[in-house]
């Protein structure tokens, strides 16, 4: 067996392995969790002793790249976090909502999805990519509806699966029109033909259907209305999971395509970009103004950090894949550390503004790993946060789109006002003598403390964007 393979298999048996042992320990309910821990953890850490070189290819339609074992890391760092975070939704309440149920097919999964997303890195063929995603999403649905005594779960779940299932008729429509155009299924094949016919209208009915279909899963505008009442409707844990995984691979399926069969077509695709990434932004951004519900607010903060991610696809291919993961690391150490925040307060009080008053003084760290989560989303210096934007920036600007960014900035002034609502209740507004005390168990102030440190590190450690370029760049 090829080394490179190891996490992959790993990875497709892990919810098979976390089933079984529920199966042989039925009354110990710890052992899944660990098992699932444990696995995530050691493929993570497999994939950073991988020494990759050239691409390795298996079976022609599964490919292992520099770009591809960066992705798997992200998807499998956002599985790790998320059924950590989720833990103690299965043994309480939160949110005036009941528990949660059935934490080792929660996990499963939770991997299953994962491995979708590793399954679009990978993908050589149309017909690999169209598999991935779709094992990336369908679980998205169970897990959105997966507390069955709430009706707003009910409702998520069946809001998501409807327009899912919409984005994934545009899909296979456009890969319907390229199949035509091009006579195959291979991506080095459909390359060669938009090379050779870029001006096709088959491929570019193709493309226009296929970025509508990833722009409701990437929460472009004007295809993200799904992604509020889905968030705010989903258990909380399962927000967390959407708001990252599922931005993940939307975003690596769109990166396959522009760099891939559409690389030819990269410079005519820029304007069109230009102005999903534009409008998208400024969506998020007005929407997230009006919010008062927390995990609602974080949807429109998720819409708004969609057009920021789409600004790297305008620059060429190193620069725009080292800006996307390195940014995606720091939105999955900030974004987390934010919904950890938000999940010890709905265990007490409900997920609104109002549950953060007079938080600074009840408990200082939660305050404080609140702040520094908001200023890293936000972009401020010399938070992880910033870096990544100003990479974001980067690649927008090789593409010479100096408007676009002068517009983003200007933006993000828009956007740091509304994370501000956050560090204003948590600091400056008094307590309510009303609100239940908080209680943090060591699990959750261990994971509050790991992910400030990752948001604080990776912001001041400037070799790592470098390294992540030069590795792509190989």
């Amino acid at each position: 067996m090829n080394n490179f393979l190891i996490p992959d298999i790993l990875l497709l048996a892990l919810p098979f392995v976390v089933i079984g042992s529920h199966f042989l320990f039925p009354k110990r309910h710890t052992v899944p969790f660990a098992v699932g821990c444990i696995g995530f953890l050691g493929v993570f850490v497999m994939l950073n002793l991988l020494v990759l070189g050239e691409t390795q290819t298996f079976l022609s339609n599964w490919k292992i790249d520099s770009f591809g074992v960066f992705m798997r890391e992200v998807l499998i760092l956002a599985a790790l976090l998320g059924i950590w975070f989720s833990k103690d939704y299965f043994e309480h309440d939160a949110d005036g909502k009941e528990q949660l149920h059935q934490l080792p097919e929660f996990i499963a999964a939770i991997s299953v999805a994962t491995f979708g997303g590793v399954t679009v890195v990978s993908a050589c063929d149309l017909l690999t990519l169209f598999l991935g995603l779709e094992l990336a999403t369908i679980p998205m649905y169970a897990l959105a509806a997966w507390n069955k005594s709430d009706p707003g779960g009910s409702e998520a779940g069946t809001k998501y699966i409807l327009m899912g299932s919409v984005a994934t008729a545009f899909e296979l429509f456009g890969f319907s029109y390229l199949y035509g155009f091009s006579g195959s299924m291979k991506l080095a094949e459909i390359a060669t033909a938009v090379t050779q016919n870029g001006t096709s209208p088959l491929l570019w009915i193709s493309v226009l259907f296929l970025i509508c279909g990833i722009g409701f899963k990437l929460t472009l505008f004007p295809f993200h209305t799904w992604a509020p009442d889905v968030y705010e409707g989903a258990p909380t844990p399962v927000t967390a999971v959407l708001a990252v995984t599922s931005k993940a691979v939307a975003i690596t399926f769109l990166v396959i395509l522009v760099f891939g069969p559409f690389a030819s077509i990269h410079t005519q695709l820029i304007p069109f970009l230009s102005i999903l990434a534009a409008v998208t932004i400024l969506a998020g951004n007005l929407g997230a103004l009006k919010q008062s519900r927390l995990r609602r607010f974080m949807a429109y903060s998720s819409i708004s950090q969609a057009g920021y991610i789409l600004l790297a696809i305008l620059g060429p291919e190193i620069v725009a894949k080292s800006a996307i993961v390195y940014y995606l690391v720091v939105y999955t150490f900030a974004n987390y550390l934010a919904f950890f925040v938000f999940g010890i307060i709905g265990q007490h009080r409900t997920e609104g503004f109002d549950s953060l008053r007079g938080l600074s003084k009840e408990n200082p760290t939660l305050a404080i790993a609140l702040t520094i989560a908001a200023f890293s989303l936000a972009g401020i210096p010399p938070l992880a946060g910033f870096i990544g934007k100003f990479m974001l920036f980067e690649s927008a600007a090789e593409a010479k789109t100096y408007g676009l960014i002068a517009f983003a900035v200007l933006n993000n002034v828009i956007a740091l006002y509304y994370y501000i609502q956050l560090i204003k209740g948590a600091w400056v507004d008094p307590p309510d003598e009303n609100l239940p005390r908080l209680e943090v168990n060591k699990r959750q102030k261990f994971a509050v403390v790991v992910l400030t440190i990752g948001v604080l590190f990776v912001g001041v450690v400037p070799f790592l964007s470098e390294n992540i370029r030069n590795i792509l760049a190989m």
